[in-house]
C-alpha cells in the first residue's frame, strides 16, 4: 500500500527557514507532545477502531468511519510534529561575545519614551506582548546585527519609529 504524499514531500521542499528556529524549551515541548500523541491519544483511538472493527459492515458503521478519521488525524498530526523537530534549528543562548543582536539575543531599546525588553526569537516562538519578538519581523530584521548605542528606524502606520538600542545580551 502506497501511502499519500504531501505536497511539500512531491516538490521536496522543506519548511521555511523562519520557521526552523526553535529554543530548546519549544523542542522538548513538541517532543513531549509526540510522546504524548504515541503513548495516550492514539492507542485510545487504535483500540476504538478495533473495536469497530468487531462491528462489521464497514460502509455503514458510522463508529469505524470516525475512528478511522480520528487516527488519520493523529497520525497527520504525529507526521507535522516529528518533521518540525526534525528540521529545528536550535537557539543558542551563549554568551553574546560581540554585543551585536542575534537569534537568541535579549535587546534593550527605547522608543517614544518608553523602554522595552525584546528577545529576538523565531517565528513561531513569536509573542510580542510578552517581549518576545521574530527575526523575521520588522523590527527583528533591523535589530538582527546591531548593537548598543545604534539606532534603527521601522517604518509603523503611524510613521517612522525610531529604536535606540540600549543593551544586547
Amino acid at each position: 500500500m502506497q501511502l499519500p504524499q504531501r505536497r511539500h514531500q512531491k516538490l521536496g521542499l522543506n519548511p521555511r527557514e523562519e520557521d526552523r528556529y526553535m529554543t530548546a524549551e519549544a523542542i522538548e515541548r513538541l517532543q513531549q507532545t509526540v510522546r504524548r500523541l504515541e503513548t495516550e491519544e492514539r492507542p485510545k483511538i487504535v483500540a476504538d477502531l478495533s473495536h469497530a472493527l468487531t462491528l462489521g459492515d464497514f460502509s455503514e458503521n458510522a463508529e469505524y468511519q470516525d475512528a478511522k478519521a480520528r487516527l488519520s488525524r493523529i497520525d497527520g498530526r504525529l507526521f507535522g510534529l516529528k518533521e518540525r523537530i526534525k528540521h529545528a534549528i536550535p537557539i543558542e543562548r551563549t554568551e553574546n561575545t560581540t554585543g551585536r543582536a542575534r537569534i537568541g539575543s535579549v535587546v534593550r531599546v527605547h522608543a517614544n519614551g518608553k523602554s522595552r525588553t525584546y528577545e529576538i526569537l523565531g517565528s513561531l516562538e513569536s509573542d510580542p506582548a510578552k517581549g518576545r519578538i521574530s527575526h523575521v519581523s520588522p523590527l527583528g530584521k533591523a535589530l538582527l546585527g546591531r548593537a548598543a548605542g545604534e539606532q534603527v528606524v521601522i517604518e509603523a502606520p503611524a510613521g517612522p519609529v525610531t529604536y535606540e538600542i540600549l543593551e544586547v545580551s
